[in-house]
């Protein structure tokens, strides 16, 4: 029998190395994002001429930001037993780990869309 992608992620181990995907990309983007203006900035004295790169950059931040949202709303909507999850059984820590996963993920997902308004939106270095 053939899995289905729904499938196969509700079915996927969750450990803390999910957890911290959002913020990684997030922390990635923004140091690609600042050291890029200011390398720019000091070398040529002049801002970035390709706020495409910059764009595209953040677009692909996000889209693996959201796909780590995804994954983790899907491990959240997991079948068990009503809250309270006091049991400490492995289907309550799986949920645990993925809401805690979809948090992350709004949260980088706000911090990559606040790290790149400045970078395309400023066109001077002063």
């Amino acid at each position: 029998m053939k899995l289905t992608w729904g499938q196969r992620v509700r079915e996927a181990r969750v450990t803390l190395w999910t957890l911290i995907v959002p913020p990684t990309v997030w922390a990635v983007h923004f140091l690609t994002c600042y050291l890029w203006v200011a390398i720019s900035c000091a070398k040529a004295g002049a801002f970035p001429r390709y706020p495409w790169a910059f764009v595209a950059g953040t677009v692909a931040a996000l889209a693996i930001i959201v796909a780590s949202g995804v994954i983790a709303w899907i491990q959240s909507r997991r079948p068990g037993d009503p809250p309270p999850h006091d049991k400490g059984t492995d289907n309550d820590r799986l949920r645990f780990l993925a809401v805690s996963t979809m948090l992350l993920a709004a949260l980088s997902f706000v911090g990559v869309v606040f790290t790149a308004v400045p970078a395309v939106m400023l066109t001077d270095c002063r």
